[in-house]
């Protein structure tokens, strides 16, 4: 089964940085967007960034102006730089890739803490 992995994720005080990474077990040539989720206990998953086969990028506005997405789908990579961390940006970090059949992959997330 193809699933995604994820690295870089710690304890970073407020105003720091973290690089986060994700790729795919094995090729996967029907990943159209990639990006990256998070999740705190007591909300919903929510998206933070993607970027698309064609290196459009979306921000969720908490984030516009601190993060930065890259990578590129098709090749089943992509990073999210994150600078300027608060501790709201505390979560749970999932990768996701979305197929061209609308199904989901994810990662099993990897958790940022950002202290105060």
């Amino acid at each position: 089964q193809v699933y995604l992995v994820e690295s870089g994720g710690g304890l970073v005080q407020a105003g720091g940085s973290l690089r986060l990474s994700c790729t795919a077990s094995r090729s996967v040539f029907a990943i159209n967007v990639m990006g990256w989720y998070r999740q705190t206990p007591g909300k919903q998953r929510e998206l933070v960034a993607a970027i698309t086969r064609g290196g459009s990028t979306n921000y969720a506005d908490s984030v516009k102006g601190r993060f930065a997405i890259s990578g590129d789908p098709a090749k089943n990579t992509v990073v999210l730089q994150m600078n300027s961390l608060k501790p709201e940006d505390t979560a749970v970090y999932y990768c996701n890739g979305r197929l061209a059949n609308d199904v989901n992959l994810w990662g099993q997330g990897t958790q940022v803490t950002v202290s105060s």
